[in-house]
């Protein structure tokens, strides 16, 4: 009988459980609502049972059939997954689909080298790569829409496995005539006055301000932004401060206008940059050998499309020179 039920259908059904309703798989594996529909009904036929209670305000809920027939489509799927990989142990050639999910704000710098540079060495990949924050990228972690995920440490949860590759201390981002901008390192006290941009994404805003908490001190947050260029820009044309961990190699903001990177004064917690799995699901050959790429490419010592952790910026060296001659 499941000759007649295809492995498409069952990713149909198995997304649609996991996700509760049709129109939230829908919008998660990019398929019309109807083609969703019609493959859970050809399921139940199939089977003869109901696997979907329907409840008007909450959705679907799997049936107890349903939850067990949920469990061996998982399986029954995860096992077709393997094929690609026994057919790479056998001829020793990487191949298949490669899912990385990758933090926002590093994909700028990282991506190209490290994950682009995976599928160019391995022309028989197929790689997709999903940008978000860390409560998107956990998320889909747990939804196995990606394999692995280059991001921070924060707020994992129990199921989710954690490699550090990299450590990204915080610093003080200024605009070149910010009064701040003269100091080599400025104290959490100082800025805490200060007008302040923050970086509002979810998990990484609760990151920036237990810095200030544990300082005793509380920040003027005058603007805030979910993007990092509008938060750089910002800072540029004078509307405040914000804090940072990645270290773009460029000093300038989209608009062009000058940056400047201070030290901060003090053992703040620093960012921890690594490799996210998800811990039940065993990682796959090909995704074993792009971690190792990352770890590879990604060290304390260099972190592609980002300056050194011990470079600040030139010009406060090179003016405090000329005002000794």
């Amino acid at each position: 009988m499941l000759n007649r039920i295809s492995l498409r259908q069952m990713e149909y059904f198995v997304a649609t459980a996991k996700h509760g309703s049709i129109a939230a798989a829908s919008a998660q594996i990019h398929i019309s609502p109807p083609s969703i529909s019609a493959a859970i009904a050809h399921i139940e036929t199939e089977l003869g049972t109901q696997l979907f209670v329907r409840h008007p305000s909450k959705g679907l809920a799997l049936t107890t059939v349903g939850t067990q027939v949920m469990q061996e489509c998982e399986d029954l799927l995860e096992r077709a997954s393997r094929l690609y990989e026994i057919a790479s142990d056998s001829s020793d050639t990487l191949r298949g689909v490669l899912r990385v999910g990758c933090f926002q704000s590093l994909a700028a710098m990282v991506a190209p080298e490290v994950i682009f540079g995976f599928s160019r060495a391995f022309d028989t990949v197929e790689l997709h790569m999903a940008e978000g924050n860390q409560q998107d990228l956990i998320q889909k972690l747990h939804t196995l829409e990606i394999d692995v995920a280059l991001t921070y440490d924060l707020q994992l949860g129990d199921e989710i496995g954690f490699e550090t590759l990299a450590r990204l201390p915080p610093h003080v981002l200024v605009s070149e005539l910010h009064p701040l901008a003269q100091q080599l390192a400025v104290t959490l006290e100082e800025l805490a006055p200060q007008p302040m941009v923050l970086l509002d994404l979810p998990m990484s805003k609760e990151y920036f301000t237990s810095l200030y908490a544990k300082a005793g001190v509380e920040p003027n947050i005058v603007a805030r932004s979910r993007s990092e260029d509008v938060v750089r820009s910002m800072v540029a044309n004078g509307i405040g401060y914000a804090l940072f961990n990645v270290r773009p190699k460029s000093t300038q903001s989209l608009d062009g206008k000058r940056l400047v990177r201070l030290r901060l004064v003090g053992e703040q917690r620093p960012m921890l940059l690594g490799l996210a799995t998800y811990k039940p699901m065993k990682p796959s050959r090909l995704t074993q050998a792009f971690m190792q790429r990352c770890r590879a490419y990604i060290s304390d010592q260099y972190i592609p499309g980002m300056s050194a952790a011990s470079f600040f910026d030139p010009h406060l060296s090179n003016r405090t020179e000329s005002q000794k001659t």
